[in-house]
């Protein structure tokens, strides 16, 4: 365990360079004492590590110094081959590079690890998009790519929601993938940073000129940031719901898990039928509309008011629309067993999903 620990702090100090004690304890989850004891340990082993004092101060190892103890272990070497999205590779044009990295990481490790990280190849798959909707088709991705590496602007024609376009330039600070969606994090001049999804680039033209990143500027803590706060901004209305005993798997798959444990969890006890009563977050009355009617007599919406009454006119319209075409006069189907022609039990109210589950929700995604 400390020997892990000590190499652990070696290489930090290798690849950051200068680092105080107070962040080798962050990095390491160590006490700042168990850091300063772990830099004697290493100094009395011949390790030229020195402390600078001051404001500016900290551990570093001496120029030039290079350890050859960065041997990956089986499990090490295996996890790498699970980063290797082949997908996104081909999509920032780096497929080549990429399956050649793979070549040499391989050729590289001793028989055991090369072993088992053959064996991760074969049976483990990464398959970003979601079921039932392809990846974005970027055209420009490369050209955004090479922007964010290099640091240069960008000036490009966005096309927001609905038709409108509008020119932008921007400093590009990074990439990131979700759900097979590229969005690309980048400040206009006169704003702070925002994220842009790269399907939507019309044009995209990378400018000569280089811009300085701003320090401190961590694309994972801004997506973070930026994700839970759009989570919170989409839902801007409430609905109160009566749910079947039941149903809230299926509820969950609909409206998403996060807003349904967290209305579960505030709910009080089913009453005496078994259904119970819920406050759930949905985006808008029209959209809550939509998405919940894919629950069918599963769930009676209590309120609000309007809500209540556009799911009672949309279900008018699809009786009249339904009713009279495809029930017989008994109230059975054509086919007398209750069911459209065509329909298996087995596969719920929609296309089933390999998990079992009604078609996928298409949910709004940022900008």
């Amino acid at each position: 365990m400390r020997a892990s620990r000590l190499l652990s702090l070696l290489l930090l100090l290798q690849t950051r360079g200068r680092m105080t004690a107070a962040e080798l304890s962050e990095e390491l989850e160590v006490s700042v004492r168990t850091v300063y004891r772990d830099v004697e340990a290493l100094s009395s082993a011949g390790v030229p590590v020195y402390a600078d004092r001051g404001p500016a101060g900290g551990y570093q190892l001496l120029d030039g110094y290079r350890t050859r103890l960065n041997g990956l272990t089986a499990e090490e070497a295996s996890s790498l081959f699970l980063a290797g999205l082949p997908g996104p590779a081909a999509e920032l044009g780096l497929a080549d590079v990429a399956a050649a990295a793979e070549l040499k990481l391989l050729a590289a490790l001793p028989p055991e690890p090369r072993s088992q990280a053959s064996r991760m190849r074969e049976r483990f798959l990464l398959d970003v998009p979601g079921w039932y909707r392809d990846a974005d088709d970027v055209p420009h991705l490369g050209q955004v790519a090479d922007a964010v590496w290099e640091g240069r602007r960008l000036r490009m024609v966005y096309r927001r929601w609905g038709p409108t376009e509008v020119e932008r330039e921007v400093r590009p600070y990074g990439l990131v993938l979700k759900g097979g969606s590229w969005y690309m994090v980048a400040a206009p001049d006169d704003a702070t940073a925002r994220t842009y999804r790269v399907s939507r680039i019309v044009s995209v033209e990378v400018l000569p000129e280089r811009f300085a990143r701003p320090e401190g500027f961590d694309l994972a803590d801004f997506w973070h940031t930026y994700s839970a706060d759009f989570r919170d901004r989409m839902y801007t209305a409430e609905a109160t719901i009566r749910l079947a005993p039941g149903a809230e798997g299926l509820l969950r798959y609909t409206a998403g898990a996060r807003p349904v444990d967290t209305a579960l969890a505030a709910a009080g006890p089913p009453g005496e039928d078994g259904w119970t009563e819920l406050r759930l977050p949905v985006e808008s009355v029209r959209h809550a509309c939509w998405l919940l009617l894919r629950m069918g007599s599963d769930l009676e919406v209590l309120g609000p008011p309007e809500l209540r009454r556009l799911m009672a006119t949309t279900v008018s319209k699809l009786a009249t629309m339904y009713g009279t075409a495809i029930l017989s006069p008994g109230g059975d189907s054509p086919s007398g067993d209750g069911r459209s022609p065509g329909a298996d039990s087995s596969s719920g109210p929609g296309p089933s999903s390999p998990d079992g589950l009604a078609g996928p929700l298409s949910r709004s995604s940022p900008r």
